[in-house]
């Protein structure tokens, strides 16, 4: 749904229209939930000698099982433990309660599940929240790029180095 002016998704919940903070776009997070089902294909290929897509002959339906297991098992233990998936981050995302603060291990459980059905995925909210994060208590926020307060702390990190050892033969 389209936004009226001078509204954008999250302000309802205090949220900045862009930048760190904000609510994530679809593309993004697309393109993330994309890096983190290949990554899911290459685990099942290597732990369970899944065939990867496209292969001859193709993967059966209960070997397709085994890659949407990895995804939701990677993305419950990455979401829960350090609050992004692999996708998410190198996309610049991360998952975040909607109160504010990292998302309970709880909540990654529900949106792992919740991905694992994948409908939940496609349906949005008016703040342009997936129906996923609303029943999960959770969203996905960018991280931005060169936030101020990372900055400062990787400036202050390089100049605490005053010395490195080069070992060379």
């Amino acid at each position: 749904a389209r936004m009226p002016d001078g509204q954008w998704r999250g302000q309802r919940l205090g949220l900045p229209q862009s930048g760190p903070g904000s609510i994530a776009g679809f593309g993004v997070r697309l393109v993330g939930i994309l890096i983190d089902w290949v990554i899911a294909v290459i685990v099942a290929r290597g732990l369970f000698g899944v065939p990867l897509p496209f292969a001859d002959p193709p993967a059966t339906g209960a070997q397709s099982f085994i890659v949407l297991g990895v995804l939701g098992v990677m993305h419950l233990l990455l979401v829960g433990t350090v609050g992004t998936s692999f996708g998410h981050r190198i996309m610049g995302l991360r998952v975040q309660a909607v109160m504010g603060g990292r998302a309970t291990f709880l909540q990654a459980f529900a949106r792992s599940v919740l991905l694992c059905l994948f409908v939940p995925a496609v349906i949005w909210d008016r703040d342009g929240q997936e129906w996923l994060d609303a029943c999960g208590g959770a969203m996905v926020m960018s991280l931005g790029h060169c936030h101020p307060r990372l900055v400062e702390a990787a400036q202050r990190q390089l100049e605490k180095i005053t010395f490195t050892y080069r070992l060379s033969f």
